[in-house]
């Protein structure tokens, strides 16, 4: 705890600053903290640490020489054990965007030096379970289908179609479904919060998941095959590890039941696209796509023209909101870091080891 202003320091570029920070946010920052930025370009990447030059480096040195709290996003450079130990008060590192893994960050340095790293990645997940939600919904309505028949300017929803043609006669509610989620983490958790007023039944399928949070959001754990087999509706919403990259092929795919839904919001490439066109072109399921290997969507991809299929280009958690949603999570982490308190979304084993695909930690 401390009885003083906390230094806190971002390298980011300056697209980071611009959007990610707002003037609501910073207030709240300044009411316990002396906030300094520190606009940096280096070249940033989802899988492997940036490299940087001599000079920049330095001038990391220079900037965060007497911080407090270091936050890190697009533009910085790996924060590694030469800068760490160049920081005498130095005790958190925050990551803004550390999507699949903190590759800014040198988790072991930083451990090594008694500095607590967490990352704000679960900014977004509102936003993306609210357009889950949203996509399991069109699914039960075969909405994409209507859609299609609406977009092509031919007559569509006559009585003799509405009680005869079998797209209309695929709508479904979404009350008292079952619900098979293959990931359990922050975006699942406020998914299944979002399901619950419909009565659902949830099975989900995480490895990393403690016992005691499926206790108490009142889900069933189960095995990836039953979560495939025995819901009405499949939200794919693991991250994209070594682990889970092509999790969902062609045995997976085909233990989905006739009449189901397959929603992904996850990664594209978690699930083989052949095995999932097969799949679809059999026209007994409904997927809602919101990612896709390869993207953007081919223009020629068969996946376009599949009258069972609901697509939508990677949205879900790009708004405005969630950019600041970053920023708004890490002061709250920075506030807790202020008072003593444990951080909530710091990295330990556990995380390490589900970002990374690693099955044992």
């Amino acid at each position: 705890m401390f009885d003083r202003k906390i230094n806190v320091g971002l390298i980011s570029n300056s697209r980071v600053r611009e959007v990610y920070l707002s003037d609501k946010d910073l207030n709240k920052l300044k009411k316990f903290a002396n906030f300094f930025w520190m606009e940096c370009n280096e070249e940033s990447s989802w899988d492997h640490p940036p490299v940087s030059n001599k000079e920049v480096i330095n001038n990391i040195k220079k900037f965060s020489r007497d911080l407090d709290a270091l936050v890190v996003c697009h533009g910085s450079p790996l924060i590694d054990d030469n800068i760490m130990k160049n920081c005498d008060n130095l005790k958190f590192i925050g990551e803004l965007e550390g999507d699949r893994f903190s590759q800014r960050v040198d988790l072991d340095a930083a451990f090594n030096n008694n500095i607590v790293v967490v990352d704000t990645t679960n900014g977004c997940s509102d936003a993306v379970a609210e357009w889950a939600l949203g996509l399991i919904l069109i699914g039960l309505r075969n909405g994409g289908a209507h859609f299609r028949k609406l977009s092509q300017k031919k007559e569509w929803g006559t009585v003799l179609q509405r009680f005869n043609d079998p797209i209309f006669q695929w709508n479904e509610e979404l009350s008292g479904k079952k619900i098979g989620m293959i990931g359990l983490g922050y975006i699942g958790r406020k998914l299944s919060e979002f399901l619950r007023p419909f009565n659902v039944d949830i099975y989900a399928h995480d490895p990393y998941v403690p016992l005691e949070i499926a206790s108490f959001l009142d889900i069933t754990l189960t095995s990836l095959e039953n979560v495939m087999a025995i819901p009405d509706v499949v939200v794919c919403l693991a991250p994209l590890t070594p682990s889970t990259e092509g999790l969902l092929g062609t045995k997976e795919l085909n233990l989905i039941k006739s009449g189901a839904v397959f929603v992904n919001v996850s990664r594209g490439k978690i699930v083989d696209s052949d095995a999932l066109i097969k799949r679809l072109e059999v026209k007994d399921i409904v997927a809602c796509l919101d990612v896709f290997d390869p993207e953007p969507v081919p223009v020629d991809s068969e996946i376009r023209a599949m009258e069972n299929v609901f697509l939508s280009p990677h949205i879900a958690g790009t708004t405005l909101n969630t950019r600041r949603g970053f920023f708004s999570e890490m002061i709250k982490e920075l506030s807790r870091f202020h008072s003593g308190h444990i951080n909530l979304h710091s990295f330990n084993q556990r995380i390490i080891a589900n970002r990374s695909g690693k099955k044992n930690y």
